[in-house]
């Protein structure tokens, strides 16, 4: 699972896998990083920078999917249409390589991840480490980010697959 934390500034990308221990299914962190994105750049070479970064990432990995955070209000018009056109290049990426795309709320993430749909940015990297055994808490915050996203979406298709009716009952 590809996962993706939108941003103006930094783009947060996490790949997360499931594997078999012999105490039962783990998650495992493959990749992570933040594709940083310099204000002097006109918002079209941004915007190109992150298509090209994600795609780069996307087509390395070989994600079965990928996960981004929903639509969210903000207060700030103009920094909700800027976060808007930073989306839409990362359901561009996701799109052009054939990859099926879901999208889940911030309080769905946070609750999938922490246990409470208002938590703390910190309590989330704490988390995202803990479930993903890693030693040290994952840097920057969008990729920790991009990580929750990803946990979200393997934990909500494990849950939906674990309710799936049995055939012959």
């Amino acid at each position: 699972m590809f996962g993706v934390d939108c941003g103006t500034e930094i783009t947060g990308f996490g790949v997360v896998e499931t594997g078999e221990t012999k105490r039962g299914p783990e998650l495992i962190c493959r990749a992570m990083g933040g594709i940083r994105l310099p204000k002097s750049k006109a918002l079209p070479e941004r915007l190109e920078q992150v298509f090209r970064e994600l795609t780069e990432q996307m087509a390395r990995w070989k994600p079965d999917a990928v996960s981004v955070e929903g639509v969210f209000y903000s207060v700030n018009a103009k920094s909700a249409l800027k976060l808007g056109h930073v989306r839409g290049v990362a359901l561009l990426a996701a799109a052009t390589l054939k990859l099926p795309v879901f999208e889940y709320a911030p309080l769905k993430i946070k609750s999938s991840v922490v246990g409470y749909g208002l938590a703390k940015k910190e309590q989330v990297q704490f988390m995202v480490a803990r479930l993903l055994n890693l030693t040290e808490i994952p840097e920057p915050a969008d990729a920790a980010d991009a990580l929750a996203i990803a946990i979200c979406h393997i934990h909500t298709a494990q849950t939906l697959e674990a309710q799936k009716p049995v055939a012959g009952r």
